[in-house]
């Protein structure tokens, strides 16, 4: 038995053929991770139809004009509803922000929402997301086993850029591998 290697800030990136059609090319960044459970954001898919001055003034906070073209995204299948601020860990509230990485910390309050649209006084960088990956005991470590995800380093500028469609890619080119020799097929020497 192999010991217990933690994900928590390290990307997932989708293989071909994941069949499950809400993960098809995904990029998903490990928030925690521990032998219970372990929980995710997706960073590459927009929500349709959903900008984050949309959001803002259906909760009651100020939004910016600029904020009519900044993406939300789709965190994932898991409460859908519920949203969680990644953010630069510049910006910090106690006992409300949780670091997740070297540099980056998610934070799931209004007070976030307000932050990620003052320039001068929130986080250099966030990104809201609606919903969440989750999975259960030893779930996680069965599907790494069985190839299904392959595992890199997360990178801020991958994190937070808006180029969604080559999220994918980029994040399988930074482990070394060409999306394009990925093959759906699987199997076991």
């Amino acid at each position: 038995m192999t010991a217990f290697e933690p994900l928590t800030g390290r990307l997932l990136v989708a293989m071909p053929g994941i069949g499950d059609p809400r993960f098809e090319h995904a990029v998903i960044l490990v928030c925690a991770h521990d032998p219970d459970h372990a929980m995710g954001l997706r960073i590459d898919r927009p929500a349709p139809g959903v900008a984050l001055k949309g959001v803002l003034t259906k909760l009651d906070v100020a939004a910016p004009d600029r904020t009519a073209a900044t993406p939300v995204l789709v965190g994932g299948p898991v409460e859908r509803e519920r949203g969680f601020v990644l953010h630069t860990d510049d910006w910090m509230v106690d006992d409300s922000s949780s670091p997740v990485s070297e540099g980056l910390a998610l934070t799931a309050t209004r007070e976030a929402l307000a932050a990620m649209t003052d320039p001068l006084a929130g986080p250099r960088r966030a990104v809201l997301l609606l919903g969440y990956a989750g999975w259960g005991e030893g779930q996680l470590e069965e599907e790494l086993a069985e190839n299904v995800w392959l595992t890199a380093d997360a990178d801020l500028d991958l994190l937070f850029d808006t180029d969604f469609d080559t999220k994918w890619a980029r994040a399988l080119a930074g482990i070394g591998v060409d999306a394009a020799r990925l093959s759906s097929q699987s199997g076991r020497a």
